[in-house]
């Protein structure tokens, strides 16, 4: 369905690294929150992220 394709594209998007901001624009949202709906975070992107963040704290206490 098209609800069902935009909770993909939404959920897709912020995976592959996409700002929610701009996530919110391709979707023509006015706010954020709506897309917050959409966009639902996985557990592979709060990983990587995770990882991003360790990373970068080694190499500033390096």
């Amino acid at each position: 369905s098209f609800h069902m394709a935009r909770h993909t594209f939404g959920t897709l998007s912020l995976s592959a690294g996409i700002p929610i901001e701009s996530i919110a624009k391709m979707m023509g949202h006015a706010s954020i929150s709506s897309t917050q709906i959409y966009a639902q975070v996985t557990d592979k992107k709060i990983s990587e992220d995770m990882d991003k963040l360790i990373q970068k704290q080694q190499a500033a206490s390096a």
